[in-house]
This record gives C-alpha cells, sequence and structure tokens, in this order.
C-alpha cells in the first residue's frame, strides 16, 4: 500500500509548529507572574500555626516588672557613661557590669578590610549556666551597641543586661543562655559565630576562650528609643535568603501579640490593614531583601548554621515600654527552654504576608519555575531549528519539468513517499558554542573580582565604567570570535540554546534555595529568550537580513536589561547609594558568604552577553 501525504515525520518539522515555542515561552511568564499575584489572597495562603507542641508560647507567667524597672535605668546609666569610647572601652566596662552580677566575662576581637574600610571591634560575652543542663545545649540572647540602621542600641544593652541580672537569679533553665554584646550588627556578630563552630579565619578574628554547646536559637533585641514604643518589628531575613525556622517566628508574633497584647510588624510595614495591596507589597518586600541575600541584623549570622535567630526592633511611639519588652523576651527565652530538639517540624521556607498568614514553598514554587522553563522550552525551540533543514521548495519556484527529489519510508508493510528535504540529518556542530560559552561564562569572574576587591569611593565609577563597556563589549566578542570561527547560523542558533538552556536549569535549581533571587533573576533576564532569529533562522549559513530599525531597537532594548544598567536602575529607584549597596555586598561576600554577586556576574551578566552578541550589528 503506498501512501502519498506527510507522515508524522513530516508533521514534526512543519515549520509551523516551530512558531509556538515563543508564544509559550511568553505564556508562562506571565503564569508565572500571575501566580505570584495570587498569593496574598486567602484561598492560597494559610494561617500560622506551631508545629512543635512543646513551645507552649505564652503558657507560663512573666515577673519581669516592678523593681526590675529601676534595675534598667540603673544600667541604662552605665552604658550611656560608655557612649563615645572605642568599643574596646565598651567591652571593659561591659564585662564589670558582668562581674558584678556574678558571671564571668570573655572577649573576642576581630578586624576585617573590606572595600577599603576596617572594620574592628571587641565582643564581650558571658554564659550563664543551667542549674538544670549538662552544657550540651545554648540559647543566646545579644545586643549590638549599633543596631543595623547604625543608631545607638542604648536601651536595648541595658534591656539585656537587666534580663542576664535577672535570669541568673532563676533555677529553671535546662539550657545555658550566653549573652553577647557586639560593636555593631554585621561584622562583631559574624565573627564570634564563626569562631564558635571553629569556622573563623586565624588572621581577622580570634578564637573563644568560653564556650557551650550547640546552640539552638538566638534572639536579638533592638532597642534603640528612649521612649515607649508603639509595636515590635520582626527581623528574619537571612543572609542567602535563608530564613529561621517558622516555629521561632510564630512563637514571637504569639507572645507579642497574644500574649503581651504588642502590635507586630514586619518589613517596615508600619501600617499594615491587611488588605491585598498591603499582604503583597509585605510579600514583594520581604522576596527583595531575600533576594538580594543581604545582613539584615545580626540574627542573620546565625542562621547559616542552622541555629535559627530572630530580631525584635522597637518602633513607634506609643504605651509600650521597655518591661514589656522584656516580658516578651522572657516568655520567648522559656519557651525555647521547652525544646527537646532542634526546630525542625515547621518550615524553613516561606513567605510572610502579614503576621498570621503565610504562603508555604509548596505554594509558591511554581510561580519561579514557570519563569525559568520559558528558558528551557526556547532552548529546545532554538535546539531543533538549528538542525532543521531549508523548507522544500513550492512547485511554482521549481524548474519546469524537474521532478522534486523523495525518499520511499517503509513500515509495517506501507510505503510513504515524503520530500527528500524531511529526511535529510543535518550534523549539529556543538564544540564551538561550548567552548564559547564556557569562556563567557569565565569571564564573569573578572566583574566578580574588581567588585569585591574596589574601595568605596571607586566602586561608583567602577560600575559606571563596567556599564558603558557593555554598550560596545558584545560588539567586540562578536568580533573576536567571527575572527577565529566563522560564526554560521547554526553556531549562533546552539550558542543561545545552550546558554539558555543552562540558565533555565541554574534557576530552576536557585529557586528551591532562594526562591525570590531566582524570581527576580528570572523576570529580569527573560528578554533574552526573545532576542535574535529564534523564529526566521535554520542552519544556513548566512542569517536573515535584518533592518536598521530591527537592529536599533534589538540593541537598545537588549542594552536596557543588561545587569550593571539594571543595578543603576534598582538604585535610583529606591534612592540607595551605589557605593553603599556594593561595598555591602563586598563585605558580605569576604565575611558572611554572601553568594548573590556570583549569580550576576558568572550567571546573568554571561546569559546576557550572549544576548548582546547575538543582536550585533557585525553578524
Amino acid at each position: 500500500m503506498t501512501i502519498e501525504a506527510p507522515t508524522l515525520l513530516a508533521l514534526r518539522k512543519d515549520p509551523r509548529l516551530l512558531k509556538v515555542p515563543p508564544y509559550l515561552s511568553a505564556f508562562c511568564i506571565l503564569i508565572g507572574i500571575a501566580w505570584l499575584l495570587l498569593l496574598p489572597l486567602d484561598e492560597y495562603s494559610r494561617r500560622t500555626y506551631i508545629s512543635e507542641n512543646a513551645l507552649l508560647p505564652g503558657q507560663v507567667n512573666t515577673y519581669f516588672y516592678g523593681s526590675e524597672g529601676n534595675i534598667f535605668n540603673a544600667y541604662k546609666h552605665e552604658v550611656q557613661f560608655l557612649v563615645g569610647k572605642d568599643s574596646h572601652q565598651v567591652a571593659a566596662g561591659l564585662a564589670d557590669i558582668f562581674k558584678s552580677i556574678g558571671l564571668k566575662p570573655a572577649f573576642q576581637s576581630y578586624h576585617y578590610d573590606i572595600s577599603g574600610s576596617s572594620h574592628d571591634g571587641e565582643n564581650v560575652y558571658t554564659i550563664l549556666h543551667a542549674p538544670r543542663g549538662d552544657a550540651t545545649e545554648a540559647i543566646v540572647l545579644v545586643a549590638a551597641w549599633t543596631n543595623i540602621d547604625g543608631e545607638l542600641n542604648q536601651s536595648g544593652v541595658a534591656l539585656v543586661l537587666t534580663l542576664a541580672r535577672y535570669f541568673k537569679r532563676w533555677s529553671l533553665w535546662s539550657k545555658d543562655i550566653i549573652i553577647l554584646i557586639t560593636p555593631d550588627s554585621k561584622a562583631g556578630c559574624q565573627a564570634w559565630v564563626d569562631a564558635y563552630h571553629d569556622e573563623h579565619s586565624i588572621q581577622s578574628v580570634a578564637p573563644l576562650s568560653m564556650k557551650s554547646g550547640a546552640l539552638q536559637g538566638a534572639v536579638i533585641v533592638d532597642y534603640p528609643l528612649n521612649h515607649r514604643f508603639k509595636s515590635l518589628h520582626l527581623i528574619y531575613d537571612g543572609i542567602n535568603g535563608q530564613l529561621p525556622n517558622l516555629d521561632l517566628f510564630n512563637t514571637a508574633v504569639a507572645i507579642a501579640n497574644g500574649q503581651m497584647g504588642i502590635d507586630v510588624s514586619l518589613q517596615r510595614m508600619w501600617n499594615h490593614d491587611d488588605h491585598y495591596r498591603d499582604r503583597l507589597q509585605t510579600v514583594l518586600r520581604g522576596m527583595i531583601s531575600q533576594g538580594l541575600g543581604h545582613t539584615t541584623g545580626p540574627h542573620s549570622s546565625f542562621i547559616p548554621y542552622h541555629v535559627d535567630a530572630i530580631t525584635l526592633q522597637a518602633v513607634g511611639q506609643g504605651g509600650q515600654d521597655e518591661m514589656a519588652m522584656g516580658r516578651c523576651v522572657e516568655s520567648l527565652f522559656r519557651s525555647l527552654n521547652n525544646l527537646l530538639e532542634h526546630f525542625h517540624q515547621s518550615f524553613f521556607f516561606y513567605l510572610v504576608m502579614q503576621p498570621k498568614r503565610f504562603v508555604s514553598i509548596g505554594t509558591y514554587l511554581p510561580s519561579a519555575m514557570l519563569v525559568a522553563v520559558n528558558f528551557t522550552i526556547m532552548a529546545i525551540a532554538l535546539w531543533i531549528r538549528s538542525g532543521r533543514p531549508k523548507p522544500p521548495k513550492i512547485a511554482s519556484t521549481m524548474e519546469k519539468g524537474a521532478p522534486p527529489p523523495v525518499d520511499l519510508l517503509q513500515k509495517d508493510g506501507m510505503v510513504a513517499i515524503v520530500p527528500k528535504e524531511t529526511t535529510t540529518v543535518i550534523e549539529r556542530h556543538i564544540f564551538g558554542p561550548i567552548v564559547i560559552l564556557a569562556a563567557f561564562h569565565l569571564l564573569g569572574a573578572i566583574p566578580l573580582y574588581i567588585f569585591n576587591k574596589g574601595s568605596r569611593e571607586t566602586l561608583p565609577s567602577h560600575l559606571s565604567f563596567f556599564s558603558l563597556a557593555n554598550l560596545s563589549l558584545p560588539t567586540l566578542l562578536a568580533v573576536l570570535v567571527s575572527s577565529n570561527t566563522p560564526l554560521t547560523a547554526q553556531r549562533l542558533l546552539l550558542l543561545q540554546c545552550f546558554s539558555l538552556l543552562l540558565l533555565g536549569m541554574f534557576l530552576a535549581t536557585l529557586a528551591t534555595l532562594n526562591f525570590s533571587l531566582a524570581f527576580l533573576v528570572g523576570l529580569l533576564a527573560a528578554p533574552l529568550s526573545f532576542v535574535g532569529h529564534p523564529l526566521t533562522a535554520d542552519h544556513s549559513e548566512r542569517l536573515p537580513k535584518r533592518s536598521a530599525a530591527n537592529l536599533v531597537l534589538s540593541n537598545l532594548f537588549v542594552h536596557m536589561v543588561s545587569p550593571p544598567v539594571v543595578i543603576l536602575a534598582a538604585c535610583k529607584l529606591f534612592a540607595v547609594d551605589v557605593g553603599a549597596m556594593l561595598s555591602e555586598a563586598a563585605f558580605g561576600w569576604k565575611v558572611s558568604g554572601l553568594w548573590t554577586q556570583v549569580v550576576v556576574c558568572c550567571i546573568w551578566w554571561p546569559a546576557w552577553l550572549v544576548g548582546g552578541m547575538i543582536v550585533s550589528p557585525v553578524l
């Protein structure tokens, strides 16, 4: 039996099917964004709950009041006396207070040189040994001399000293309590936590002379006010988007809001009315903070070591005093003291939209995956197109009397006559595109080194120069590459294919670790899926001709979404100093293990270089 009709093979190579992937890719991006916008609705979020029954938040009576207020005022005067002195004198003065309480103090010095700035100081800490414990577990109470905003944390330090004296009188503790006071909210706490786990650099950080058991949790007191406060601002974002166990967050909210009647705010949303707009804004602020991955307080230093930590920050002016803050810390420590094992039952990946509603990873992860899969879809389409033969000539364009070349396909006793072009196998030359792509990714080490080694004064000029260099860099690379190896249409298609495939794979993997960073980078890099010739090019030697308007618009579009331009625009939009932002990133790279700039320089920027080279006017 003979069938003169298109076979499945011919249908598979139908050029109309190859026009679908760009639209499908754009559809995935839109669905991913819409998915995120649905999360603040009640139907897609859940009320918070305590998974660890042993915590029993708010189930104990608190006794931090009365005469403890006089002790607090006395310590506040002692702290005021130390204001203006260097960190060594401050540490010595605080050590004298610890000794007067009956606790043995210890010191730790550190010194970091980053971006031309010196970060040095001396931590002071003490250990309150548990009467009912065996020194195998400990909880940390921290106060920084200056908070993350650079304000003097006078009331916070005085409150921690008061709580240290208060806790010492109780015999119910089953875990050691470590009282730590650091000179600042970034370097000091990071140096102490690194040294506690023996992960410090001996050139920059001194070892600890006293240690306790495994750290089960940490609470940071941030009370820079000299008056009554209105609400507690809970800060929980860690380095590289890591988060404390949701049970710790829920326990703090249950105690502050439920037991003490104190309002709780998140992500600097001071007037949250629990409507959709405020919920969405809280989620987006949290995503930006987690996507940047920077240190948001002393608690950030603990989370990479699987020590759940949270900062309690007093904000506003209202009717709550230092005794209310102290009772919150007391009740929170009583709950942590009840823990029978490390936090593990609740979520470590979540988005919070208000103190009592959250979204778990299983609900929000598909939005980032949909954005990431658009790169994979376009990569598959480019791969198919790179091996697609030229479309067969139609009868009107063929020479008169010349029969079209055909092939006979036989299967299961049937014979099909199909055009020879549909069965032609095109060889793909993949070695060259792979080498070029690997070189581009290695090239990302250059900006990574420059921006982590420059000084704060020169970093803005470095970024401006880098932005200007990017205007011509893709064209220069295109000329350099084409002078050594011919950049045929197939090689460009394969280069873009491998670049998008690697970008999609990386973002899909990153989404399981830092959802926010993967989603933001995916959105900013999404235009790279649609540049070049995804609909018109094939394996032929030459690319289709482009008009002058097409060249100008495509190059303008690509350069508007380059990483340095996006960074400068974001700094301008959010009124952030460029030098401060870059020096903060350099500090995080050296001290905290921040890898956001690795994603930008070694993943996003090389993918942008490929897109810029493909639309280059020299090709």
